[in-house]
């Protein structure tokens, strides 16, 4: 069975959402997506990426943390785990 492991990040804000992603995008590869329905945030953005990505990310987040939630989502076939983990 195939098991997929990554992180989403969501929002409060679009505004803020966005902000993120262009700062995001310039060094990592993400891709922003619709807010999993798994996961309540006031605004339909989030960003998704990788689980090798997820320290250097953290990193580059560390003073908007308060700003966010991200989640750590495997899926194995039809099954969604979602775990939030800030």
């Amino acid at each position: 069975m195939l098991e997929k492991e990554f992180y989403v990040i969501a929002f409060e804000s679009t505004h803020h959402a966005i902000q993120t992603e262009n700062r995001l995008k310039e060094q990592f590869s993400i891709e922003t997506i619709p807010t999993p329905r798994e996961i309540s945030a006031s605004c339909g953005l989030s960003i998704k990426f990788s689980l090798a990505a997820f320290s250097e990310i953290m990193k580059a987040l560390e003073e908007d943390q308060e700003k966010m939630d991200i989640y750590k989502i495997k899926k194995r076939g039809k099954d969604k785990f979602v775990k939030k983990i800030v």
